[in-house]
C-alpha cells in the first residue's frame, strides 16, 4: 500500500480506506473495460441519507484528479479520495455487496454522521425546567426524531449532578457504532444545548442487542 499527496508525491503509511481483494478485482475488471489507461477510482462522500453517509465512486482520468485529493494505491488500483471526505472515511472498508456476483459496491464505515437536529440546533424549541426535564425534552423533540431513521432511540435514565446517563435502544442497542453515534451526535447536542450537563454516559447493556450493521 502506498499513499501520497499528488502535489508533493510524498509517501505515507497511513491507510484511509481498505479495499477487499474481491472489490479491487471487480473494479480493476471494470476499469479494463473502459479501455483508458491510468484511470483512478474516485471516492467521496456526497451527503447523508437515511442509512448514513452517501458515497460516490467514479473513474477519473489523471487530469481530473484534484490537486487536493489523497491518492492510495491498492494492488495496482489508484484511489483518489476527496480531501473533504478523508476524516469520515478513515477505517472504512470498500467491499462487494451481496454474494459478490453483481457489480455493486458497499462501504462498511465505522464513522457515522452527526445527527442533524430538525430546524437547526434547537429551532423554536424552548428548554425549561430542571436539567433532567431539559434533557428529556431535547431527546423527545429533536434527537430521537433525528436518529429514528437509523432505527435508534435514546432514553434518559437519570441525571446525577452534571452527568446525564443515557440508554440507547432500537438499532443503536448492540450496534458497534453506538459509541460513535453517542459521541459524535447525541452527546454534542446535549452539551451544547444544556450547560448544566457536563458529561453524557452510555449505560446501555449492548450485550442484549442484535448488533445491527448499517453499511
Amino acid at each position: 500500500m502506498v499513499r501520497y499527496h499528488p502535489a508533493t508525491m510524498t509517501d505515507t503509511t497511513t491507510t484511509i480506506v481498505e479495499i477487499t481483494d474481491a472489490a479491487r478485482d471487480k473494479i480493476l475488471a471494470l476499469r479494463e473495460g473502459e479501455g483508458i489507461d491510468d484511470l483512478h477510482l474516485g471516492l467521496r462522500i456526497t451527503g447523508v441519507g437515511s442509512q448514513g453517509f452517501v458515497y460516490e465512486t467514479s473513474f477519473l482520468r489523471s487530469d481530473d484528479v484534484a490537486s487536493t485529493d489523497i491518492i492510495e494505491n491498492h494492488g495496482g488500483l489508484d484511489v483518489a479520495i476527496a480531501l473533504d471526505s478523508v476524516e469520515n472515511l478513515r477505517g472504512a472498508v470498500l467491499d462487494l455487496s451481496g454474494d459478490g456476483q453483481g457489480p455493486g459496491l458497499v462501504m462498511r464505515n465505522p464513522n457515522v454522521p452527526t445527527p442533524t437536529l430538525p430546524g437547526g440546533e434547537l429551532g423554536d424549541l424552548e428548554l425549561t425546567g430542571t436539567p433532567e426535564e431539559k434533557v428529556r425534552t431535547l431527546l423527545e423533540e429533536r434527537i430521537n426524531p433525528a436518529i429514528a431513521s437509523h432505527g435508534g432511540v435514546a432514553q434518559l435514565v437519570a441525571v446525577d449532578g452534571a452527568v446525564a446517563q443515557l440508554q440507547l435502544g432500537g438499532g443503536c442497542q448492540g450496534c458497534g457504532l453506538a459509541a460513535v453515534t453517542l459521541r459524535q451526535g447525541i452527546e454534542r447536542a446535549i452539551l451544547d444545548a444544556i450547560p448544566e450537563i457536563e458529561e453524557v454516559v452510555d449505560v446501555t447493556d449492548h450485550a442484549l442487542g442484535q448488533n445491527p450493521f448499517y453499511a
